[in-house]
């Protein structure tokens, strides 16, 4: 079992943790809806990525209401 030698005081702990906080996410805007999406990374509101469509939308999709 691993001893400490000396105690770490609270400031040199606080510095080793400065580093650890998350970074805010940079999100960027669609090209073909205006949305915001992460970077690439298919749209999740259009499903195009690339001004090309990637994911078919639900509502584009006619389903049969018998199979649902």
């Amino acid at each position: 079992m691993a001893v400490q030698q000396n105690k770490v005081s609270k400031s040199r702990r606080n510095m080793r943790r400065a580093h650890d906080a998350l970074v805010a996410a940079n999100p960027n805007e669609c090209t073909s809806c205006g949305e915001l999406k992460r970077p690439h990374h298919v749209c999740p509101s259009c499903g195009q990525y690339d001004n090309r469509e990637v994911v078919a939308q639900a509502n584009d999709v006619d389903l049969d209401e018998d199979a649902a």
